[in-house]
């Protein structure tokens, strides 16, 4: 019996609704989306792009009352007016009550006590001053409860001469953990409780912009390791009962530990290259989870990675892509670009990702890759 598709009411328009928009075409799925940014990333890529506060609650509650579907692709939304849409029946996914524990920081490291999964030691903390009573527990990063995103939030102690650099609002301390790799793994869950995972990818971070620079899959561990972290990102999202996708960033330790980092209620940076590498792309399993379909194969197709592509140092204005037409011209690299007409100092401006038939190849290409692209103005 035929069944007609939801429709769904995106709150954010950046670069991963887009990414959402271009998945949803296979599927003749209706995204309508509501972003503050006149110009995001999705405004000529929907008919429906509403330009208006995804944090009002006014505007958010009769942009809800459109569509079957709500959904995100950005954390920072209020809250309380999906929570009243969800009590008028909407299907809110992922659900209010678990984005308002993830938007706090504080909030979600004590899910992850509570609840047994392993994470670094940390304590909560008020204010900037509040850190000189945890002086013992130095190095460690201080991070905010509320507001943190894209590496900013986060701020290294190393020790008590350096407490003034934490932030005066309540946050967490954690403890430094001294790992081996940063890894991530991508979830999904339907309504009706199905989960499919993503082979763990390994990450890179910028090492002043706290980005994720570039990333492989599938991440050089043990297959042990690499069932372990699947395992923890399954059960989590499960515990959490969590409808959509779901990004667990963790470490793995010297000493063999996987701990959950941080995780994000959404698409994420540490899944871009499933759009090539994998048979279903994170954005496919987005929508596909949301709208109550069954889940697709997450199968690799063989090695893959993803470089960001950051505004270059030293260019604010119209942005060009200098040398794309050079990485064009190398098989297995796919550049995608984000719409974004002005670029900054590494703002993010697209990424791509490069398939090969190694991680060897992989690293090869994207050290090509690097050397040929930069986004200036």
């Amino acid at each position: 019996m035929y069944k007609a598709l939801p429709s769904i009411g995106l709150l954010g328009g950046g670069q991963l609704g887009r990414m959402l928009l271009q998945a949803a075409v296979d599927l003749d799925l209706q995204i309508a989306c509501l972003d503050p940014d006149a110009e995001a990333s999705c405004h000529q890529l929907t008919p429906n792009f509403q330009q208006g506060s995804f944090q009002d609650y006014e505007t958010v509650y009769q942009f809800g009352q459109k569509y079957d579907v709500i959904s995100i692709e950005i954390e920072h939304v209020n809250i309380e007016v999906l929570k009243q849409l969800e009590s008028e029946g909407k299907k809110v996914y992922p659900q209010p009550h678990i984005l308002q524990m993830i938007q706090d920081k504080r909030l979600q490291k004590q899910f992850f006590k509570d609840h047994g999964f392993p994470t670094a030691d940390f304590v909560l903390t008020d204010n900037q001053a509040s850190l000189s009573q945890h002086i013992d527990f130095l190095p460690a990063f201080h991070k905010l409860g509320k507001g943190g995103y894209d590496g900013k939030g986060v701020q290294y102690i190393a020790d008590a001469a350096s407490v003034t650099k934490g932030f005066d609002a309540p946050g967490l301390l954690e403890k430094a953990v001294d790992f081996e790799k940063e890894l991530a793994v991508i979830v999904a869950r339907n309504p009706q409780g199905e989960t499919a995972v993503f082979p763990a990818v390994e990450m890179v971070f910028h090492p002043e912009q706290n980005l994720v620079e570039f990333l492989f899959s599938p991440a050089e561990i043990t297959t042990t390791i690499a069932k372990q972290a699947e395992k923890i990102a399954v059960d989590l999202i499960n515990t959490l009962e969590l409808v959509g996708v779901l990004a667990v960033e963790m470490f793995l330790t010297k000493d063999g530990q996987v701990l959950i980092n941080e995780i994000a209620p959404r698409p994420h940076n540490s899944g871009h290259q499933t759009i090539r590498g994998n048979e279903s792309s994170q954005y496919e399993q987005h929508l596909r989870a949301i709208t109550g379909l069954p889940l697709g194969s997450t199968k690799s197709f063989g090695f893959s990675g993803m470089l960001n592509l950051l505004g270059a140092e030293g260019f604010t204005g119209p942005a060009k892509y200098e040398g794309l037409a050079d990485i064009l011209a190398i098989p297995g690299v796919f550049p995608f670009l984000y719409g974004k007409k002005i670029t900054k100092p590494f703002r993010k401006m697209g990424h791509i990702t490069i398939l090969g038939d190694s991680k060897g190849a992989i690293i090869e290409k994207a050290n090509q890759v690097k050397n040929l692209i930069r986004v200036i103005s």
